[in-house]
């Protein structure tokens, strides 16, 4: 990557799930056609404009970023290959990134025929497939297409394995557990799960529901965590309210299965990249220099096979 050069003592940094998109060169529909008002962050026009490999370059100027993974960014799935083919160029042209998630959905009669055209590409690593939930907890989708119980969706999880893809998993705390039972199903693909499994309920109650989710998770050994989106809908960005999540879900996980992750420029929504960096390596460093080493870059590394 063009980026600084990095002093002796500093930590270099994987970002384990960024994203990118040119909305002249492919299609959004999120950002370009349907505005979503529940967006769990709320009100994101502002990012309704082109994020392109210089703006996350400027994004990160300041911090010793040494790698990075993109995690696909919801463009248009007839589009799935050719943003594949896109973050290649990228990578040709910027060194970054150096690991690519892409999209296949699980219950569709070309599931493995989009797989097998991601898995041209050598930088593609995993898929991030998002499975049917419900919009709240209580509400039930059990058993419908789509959902984690599916038995097409299941047989298209299974492929992952033939073509050595991770699965990112991407739920609302309420399915945390049903996602445990997924992983346990499958105990050979590795699975990373998002945004620190959104502990959006801060009350007791909800962030004890979330632990019992990330717990019973943390029991399938295939299960890592990506440190990253503590962001709320309507409440700003808060290090001291974060810490706890943080320092919960390594404790839960273990620094070992912990990667550090910023979700930009979604994240930015919330919090500039240098306070997120800053605040985390503040949280993390009582755990001392080699959990950092290990959270910042080891784990992703070695999770992802990045390319730096």
């Amino acid at each position: 990557m063009k980026l600084k050069d990095i002093a002796p003592d500093d930590i270099p940094i994987i970002d384990a799930h960024h994203h990118l998109w040119d909305l002249s060169a492919g299609r959004y529909p999120w950002l370009q056609d349907e505005y979503h008002e529940a967006f769990f962050l709320g009100d994101y026009r502002s990012i309704c404009r082109d994020f392109l490999p210089d703006d996350y370059l400027a994004t990160v100027r300041a911090q010793p970023v040494i790698g990075t993974v993109h995690v696909e960014a919801e463009r248009a799935r007839d589009e799935q290959i050719a943003e594949t083919r896109w973050l290649h160029e990228v990578h040709e042209l910027y060194g970054f990134p150096g690991a690519v998630v892409a999209h296949a959905w699980f219950d569709r009669p070309d599931t493995e025929e989009i797989l097998a055209g991601h898995a041209a590409y050598p930088l593609v690593r995993g898929i991030r497939s998002k499975p049917v939930t419900s919009s709240r907890p209580g509400e039930s989708v059990r058993g419908l297409r789509g959902t984690m119980q599916d038995p097409a969706w299941l047989e298209g999880f299974s492929l992952l394995a033939r073509f050595g893809f991770s699965w990112d998993l991407r739920v609302p705390p309420w399915y945390l557990a049903e996602a445990a039972d997924v992983a346990r199903m499958f105990p050979g693909t590795p699975i990373a799960l998002n945004h620190t499994g959104f502990p959006w309920d801060r009350s007791a109650e909800g962030l004890a529901q979330w632990r019992r989710g990330m717990e019973q998770l943390a029991r399938q050994p295939n299960v890592f965590v990506k440190l990253s989106e503590f962001g709320l809908k309507d409440a700003p960005w808060n290090a001291d309210d974060n810490r706890q999540i943080v320092l919960d879900a390594v404790s839960i996980f273990g620094v070992e299965r912990c990667m550090f992750a910023s979700n930009f420029p979604v994240a930015g929504l919330r919090v500039s990249y240098d306070v997120l960096i800053d605040s985390m390596k503040k949280m993390l460093e009582p755990l001392g220099r080699d959990a950092l080493e290990k959270v910042f870059y080891r784990n992703a590394l070695q999770f992802y096979r990045v390319v730096i």
